[in-house]
C-alpha cells in the first residue's frame, strides 16, 4: 500500500472497531471475527497481548484467518503494535500505544498503511499527527477490565476537548463502551468506537454488533 488513506474513508472505516485476541473471546476467534463482520463491524484490530496470549507460528497463524475474513468482507486488518507481523502478512496497518515504538519510526517502517496511535492527552494528539497517524484511538473512556493496564477513564467530556482544542484527525473511543453509551460517544466527536468485550464476550456476536451500530446512529450523528 504506497498512498495514504483519506481522512473521509478512515472515518467511515472507525465506526464499529472491534479489538480481538484469542484470550478475550468467548468463542473461538475467527468465529467472532467473522459474526461480528457479518453485523457490520467496519474493522478489526488483532490484539494479542496479555497472560496465555499466542506467540510465534500460532500467533501467525491466527493473524493470518482474521485477514482473510477481513478481507473477503472489505473491512481493513489492523495489527496491534507487532510492525514485523504486519509487514509480514501485508496487513492493511498498525496500532501503537505511547508505550510502544514510535509514530514516526513506524511510519517510516509501514509506509503507507494505516497508523493508528493512542493519545490520552492533547499534546499526545498533536505529536501523533504530527507523526504521521491516520486515526488517533482516544480512552479509556469508560471503565473497562479488558486491559490489566489501563489508564483512568476520561469520560467523553475528553473527546469533546479534543475537538474544541483544534483536532480534527479522525477519532475512535475506546473503554467500556456499551451499546447504552455509544451514542453519547459519537455526540461527543468521536467519529467511531472501539469496543473489545462488549462484542468478544457477546452470547450473539453479530446482534452486539448490530446493536451498537445503531446505538451509536452514525447517520444523524
Amino acid at each position: 500500500m504506497s498512498e495514504r488513506i483519506s481522512a473521509a474513508v478512515m472515518r467511515k472505516s472507525l465506526g464499529v472497531y472491534l479489538v480481538i485476541g484469542s484470550i478475550n473471546c468467548r468463542q473461538e476467534p475467527l468465529q467472532v471475527a467473522e459474526a461480528a463482520l457479518a453485523g457490520g463491524a467496519t474493522m478489526i484490530q488483532f490484539r494479542e497481548k496479555g497472560p496465555g496470549a499466542l506467540t510465534g507460528e500460532a500467533k501467525l497463524r491466527l493473524a493470518e484467518k482474521l485477514q482473510a475474513a477481513c478481507r473477503r468482507a472489505g473491512v481493513p486488518f489492523i495489527v496491534n503494535d507487532d510492525v514485523e507481523l504486519a509487514l509480514a502478512i501485508d496487513a492493511d496497518g498498525i496500532h501503537v500505544g505511547q508505550e510502544d515504538e514510535s509514530a514516526v519510526r513506524v511510519r517510516e517502517r509501514i509506509g503507507g498503511r494505516i497508523l493508528g496511535v493512542s493519545a490520552h492527552t492533547v499534546e499526545e494528539a498533536r505529536l501523533a499527527i504530527h507523526s504521521g497517524a491516520d486515526y488517533l484511538g482516544i480512552g479509556p473512556v469508560y471503565p473497562t477490565g479488558s486491559k490489566a493496564d489501563a489508564r483512568e477513564p476520561q469520560g467523553p467530556g475528553f473527546i469533546r476537548r479534543l475537538r474544541e482544542c483544534g483536532i480534527g484527525a479522525p477519532l475512535v473511543a475506546i473503554g467500556g463502551i456499551t451499546a447504552a453509551r455509544a451514542g453519547e460517544v459519537i455526540r461527543a466527536g468521536a467519529d467511531g468506537i472501539a469496543v473489545i468485550s462488549a462484542v468478544t464476550q457477546a452470547a450473539d456476536v453479530r446482534k452486539a454488533v448490530e446493536e451498537l451500530h445503531a446505538a451509536a446512529d452514525f447517520e444523524h450523528e
